[in-house]
């Protein structure tokens, strides 16, 4: 019986008179995703259009391929995530990767439960220039390495 009240937030005990808000809004949430996404291997973002281009919208002002619903009445998030993956990658192993990933640091840096991710693959990433990315990858990390030892 007393294990729940350890879990129990004081601050409204302490103050009865004070109601507490946090508001988070969907940039925050982009923000997480594409940092979250930015680590895992094979897949891209969905590149901005022509239309962003020209008005020079950059950052997450061209953000696409992510949407986020609050629900504050039960403080949970929904997400859609689209996606570009490359050739050759089991969708549902990375599907998996992704949404395991995406729950974790939502979880860790909003203290909101997280009740959807839905991952749509939107396009695949031809094989060769995915290859192509991961060997400049490649490369600008072995550079890094002995560059320090020259």
């Amino acid at each position: 019986m007393l294990d729940q009240f350890n879990d129990m937030d004081t601050k409204e005990l302490d103050l009865p008179d004070t109601v507490f808000i946090r508001d988070i809004e969907s940039r925050v949430f982009q923000a997480i995703a594409i940092k979250c996404l930015s680590d895992i291997k094979g897949i891209a973002l969905i590149e901005g259009t022509l239309f962003d281009n020209l008005l020079g919208r950059e950052g997450l002002d061209r953000v696409k391929g992510i949407h986020v619903e609050q629900d504050s009445k039960n403080h949970s998030v929904n997400m859609k995530i689209e996606l570009n993956i490359a050739y050759g990658i089991s969708l549902p192993e990375k599907a998996e990767e992704i949404q395991t990933k995406l729950v974790k640091d939502i979880i860790q840096y909003t203290g909101l439960h997280v009740a959807c991710v839905h991952v749509v693959f939107k396009n695949l990433i031809p094989e060769e220039r995915f290859f192509k990315e991961e060997a400049e990858e490649l490369a600008d990390t072995i550079d890094e390495e002995f560059a320090n030892e020259f």
